[in-house]
């Protein structure tokens, strides 16, 4: 396993990495950033914690809402938040965020 720093929020993380895998993480790095961001810019939510269970929620939205034909692809950095029937499992993205956001503590 390969440890990648990463931004999210203007906060540095070491995040591990299966070997290959880092391109599928930066792209889901950007994506948490891209959205946790636009949450902050909005100004109505401060709390990094509220922000990050925030995005959590509107990117498992995007992935539930994605049509059923790309619930057959092969995974694509989002391999653990998607289980085989193409439902969201908020729990593994739960965990991934309280993993990221360690040094703040857990979210939930």
């Amino acid at each position: 396993m390969k440890q990648v720093e990463v931004t999210i929020l203007g906060q540095s993380y070491i995040l591990g990495c299966p070997d290959g895998g880092e391109s599928s993480l930066l792209e889901a790095v950007a994506d948490v950033d891209r959205e946790m961001s636009a949450i902050r810019d909005g100004g109505k939510v401060k709390a990094r914690e509220r922000i990050a269970v925030l995005a959590a929620l509107n990117l498992a939205f995007a992935l539930a809402e994605r049509p059923a034909r790309d619930a057959d692809a092969p995974p694509q950095g989002g391999e653990h938040a998607i289980a085989a029937s193409g439902a969201v499992d908020l729990d593994a993205l739960v965990k991934r965020i309280d993993i990221a956001l360690n040094a703040d503590g857990q979210l939930l």
